[in-house]
């Protein structure tokens, strides 16, 4: 896999639009829709994600991203709508099979086997394993030499990911940053065409920030493409290639992270429409008004409460039954 020239040369002359269409797309979605009960939580007319770039998926919370993410990797069904991946349709596919047409993922909350060593870890990620088939596994001349080839490169993996101190260790010793790492090590045992990283800053500490940032820049460097969800805006400048917004289910915006960060629908999603334009005087007499209603019923609520509390103080202090005649 060959890495473009330059990040830039991908998205030439492409508009800055909703749904933008993009010159070599590995990963196209349409009238995706995802509900829950009365609540739709994705909602996506067309999204396309470019080949051999580092594409960004920023939004609010309860946006829908990750929801876009589990459906599209299979880990969720969607109410309708469809996707391709390298041309070919996946919509509908289990994880395993999203998996093994080049396409995984990690999440927010790492899935790391706690109680299996490191390197026990990383050989599950390898794809096409023949031991795991029973009748074969009792016989491990037939697998043997794939295990050795699959725990070479994962001390590879675990070499250039800074981990390799920790092969023997089990996986819940791990550092919330380690584990983040080690996902995306054991993503890459199964050479993936396209990573889906959810969050992977979430909860690392900062130390191990720059060390994670730099090896998303390797995997594109490695001709592959990345789509991730984050929140830290400064990672998302750092590393974004194109960046896609969600707000309510829906795609609001696309574009380089320094136009859609100017982007008025953009501010308006994550802080609320209008929320610097200058108030008019129309808008200050009615907010005035409001206020003033507000107080007002909260007075009259007050006074109801010391008339009823009143009442009954009487009412209790008034003798009844035979004592009161």
């Amino acid at each position: 896999m060959n890495a473009p020239a330059t990040a830039h040369d991908l998205f030439t002359d492409v508009p800055h639009t909703p749904g933008a269409p993009k010159r070599d797309p590995i990963l196209v979605a349409d009238n995706v829709v995802r509900r829950f009960g009365g609540l739709t939580a994705v909602d996506v007319d067309h999204v396309e994600i470019q080949r051999g770039s580092i594409t960004a998926l920023i939004g609010p919370n309860g946006a829908g991203k990750t929801t876009l993410f589990n459906v599209l990797t299979g880990f969720d069904r969607a109410n309708s709508g469809h996707w391709t991946f390298q041309g070919r349709r996946i919509s509908g596919q289990p994880p395993y099979r999203v998996a093994r047409s080049g396409m995984v993922r990690t999440f927010q909350l790492t899935k790391a086997l706690t109680r299996l060593p490191v390197i026990e870890n990383m050989r599950l990620g390898t794809t096409g394993q023949l031991g795991e088939r029973a009748w074969r596994a009792v016989f491990p001349w037939m697998w043997r030499r794939q295990e050795e080839a699959a725990t070479e490169r994962a001390e590879e993996l675990l070499e250039r990911f800074n981990l390799a101190q920790m092969r023997d260790e089990y996986a819940g010793a791990l550092s919330g940053g380690q584990r983040k790492l080690l996902e995306m090590a054991r993503a890459l045992m199964a050479e993936p065409t396209m990573v889906m990283l959810d969050e992977p800053m979430a909860g690392v500490n900062p130390a191990l920030t720059q060390t994670l940032l730099a090896h998303v820049k390797d995997l594109r460097a490695m001709g592959m493409t990345v789509l991730f969800v984050e929140h830290d805006m400064d990672m998302v400048r750092d590393i974004s290639d194109w960046v896609v917004v969600m707000a309510e289910g829906h795609i609001v915006s696309e574009g380089p992270p320094e136009v859609v960060m100017a982007d008025p629908v953009v501010i308006d999603a994550y802080l609320g429409q209008h929320h610097d334009a200058p108030l008019t005087e129309e808008d200050e007499e009615r907010q005035l008004t409001d206020i003033d209603s507000t107080l007002q019923r909260t007075s009259a609520g007050v006074e109801h409460a010391d008339i009823h509390d009143d009442t009954h103080d009487d009412a209790a202090a008034t003798p009844s039954g035979p004592e009161a005649r």
